[in-house]
């Protein structure tokens, strides 16, 4: 192994992005993507995920030819020059709500055929235990001809982005690191632990790391379908979840979950490759799948108790128009990966409502390519019904009287953030 590391990032979203900044301050740095728009868009200093820090951004690309520097390419070939590669491709689900491994297989593919004795692999990608030393390395030793652990090594470090924080910022989050042999351990947690300032935790093996992942957001995703199936009898009852949990805070070891929609790339996802992995192993996880159902489910919820609400007031539904205010996954960011809101979207279609989408931060080429919505420009009026979707601070400004068709409009609030005076109902 080479004492000078030149690292290449595989992969420049949203996790990846963050890091090679960091990393180009201190080294050597190649930030590779397969996307040629994308790698256009950095090198002339933009970012439409948002993520960059601009001011790191230029001082990472001033400091090429210094022996330092982040550079961007979407050449194969460049990555040869390389001795460290962190991958940091996306791992949806599919279809079938099953792991999604092609993004992941076919960068080991890739890198495969670039590497060489003594270069090391770190994994950031959110994968269930064992996928790295299962999946990858195997089809790592098949193109390179290499032997795992003897020629090339492995190292897992699961990332901890949160899309839209620029408090909790990639440096400021303890990072969990691991090794495929006790020194490979230690080389990668020291080289995380040169640009984080929150400090490591080296985990005792890779597949510990990869654990440690998996259930950080199946346990809040298992916490907010609590608060949600609450907020399912609260309605029975007729009584406010919101209202409810902020009488149950008062107790000092009550945490404050508040029900939502659950979407985004990791608690939404991150679930069933924990169930995956059970599954192969023999075990029915009941708790996991139970709480996936129940978040899975809420958009649709929504969806019927705004049509029940407009029924009550006299609406015609068929035909009705309705506003949904937000489809990015969570608020003030404009990341759409895996976003809930289309689940309100369609079941409100197939009543027949007439549906207009409104986001100030989601990309529209994006939106339509992913969900085949349409975004509207500007916000209309006479709308039948309006569900505000997500929590965008733009909507803090929105006069909903304006937007009504009078007072029998419908205001659904699924984020209790419009003023309660102004709703009908909110989760």
């Amino acid at each position: 192994m080479s004492s000078e590391h030149r690292i290449a990032i595989i992969g420049l979203g949203y996790v990846g992005l963050p890091l090679a900044i960091e990393f180009g301050k201190k080294y050597d740095v190649l930030g590779f993507d397969i996307n040629e728009n994308r790698i256009s868009e950095l090198s002339r200093g933009e970012d439409h995920t948002k993520e960059a820090d601009q001011a790191g951004l230029q001082e990472a690309t001033s400091k090429r030819g210094t022996g330092k520097g982040l550079w961007f390419s979407s050449n194969t070939e460049e990555l040869r020059q390389y001795n460290v590669y962190i991958v940091t491709v996306p791992t949806p689900i599919d279809q079938f709500k099953a792991p999604d491994l092609t993004p992941l297989l076919q960068a080991s593919k890739m890198l495969g055929s670039v590497l060489k004795k003594g270069d090391i692999l770190i994994y950031e990608s959110t994968v269930y235990p064992g996928c790295t030393e299962e999946d990858c390395v195997p089809v790592l030793e098949k193109v390179s001809g290499l032997k795992f652990n003897t020629d090339f090594f492995c190292g897992y470090s699961p990332e901890r982005i949160n899309p839209g924080d620029k408090i909790n910022t990639l440096t400021k989050i303890r990072k969990v690191t691991s090794g495929s042999t006790p020194e490979i351990a230690d080389v990668v947690d020291n080289l995380y632990k040169s640009i984080i300032e929150a400090g490591t935790h080296k985990a005792s093996s890779i597949k510990v790391a990869e654990a440690s992942k998996a259930i950080e957001n199946a346990q809040r995703d298992v916490n907010i379908s609590f608060v949600n199936e609450l907020a399912l009898i609260f309605d029975r009852i007729g009584i406010d979840t919101t209202d409810v949990i902020e009488a149950a805070g008062t107790k000092w070891n009550f945490l404050k979950y508040k029900p939502g929609l659950v979407g985004g790339h990791c608690i939404g996802v991150d679930p069933y490759y924990l169930a995956h992995k059970a599954q192969a192993l023999g075990y029915h996880p009941q708790v996991i799948l139970s709480g996936r159902r129940v978040n899975d489910n809420m958009g649709m919820f929504v969806a019927n108790k705004v049509v029940k609400l407009m029924i009550k007031k006299g609406h015609k539904v068929d035909g009705s128009r309705a506003l949904i205010l937000g489809i990015t996954f969570k608020e003030n960011c404009p990341d759409i990966r895996n976003s809930r809101v289309i689940d309100i979207y369609q079941e409100l279609e197939q009543f027949g409502v007439k549906v207009e989408v409104y986001d100030p931060h989601a990309d529209h080429q994006q939106v339509q390519h992913e969900y085949n919505i349409q975004l509207i420009d500007e916000i209309g009026n006479n709308y039948d019904s309006i569900i505000l979707a997500v929590a965008h601070e733009e909507f803090k400004e929105i006069d909903f009287k304006k937007l009504a068709n009078g007072h029998n409009t419908v205001i659904f609030d699924t984020k209790s953030f419009i003023d309660r005076n102004l709703v009908d109902a909110r989760l």
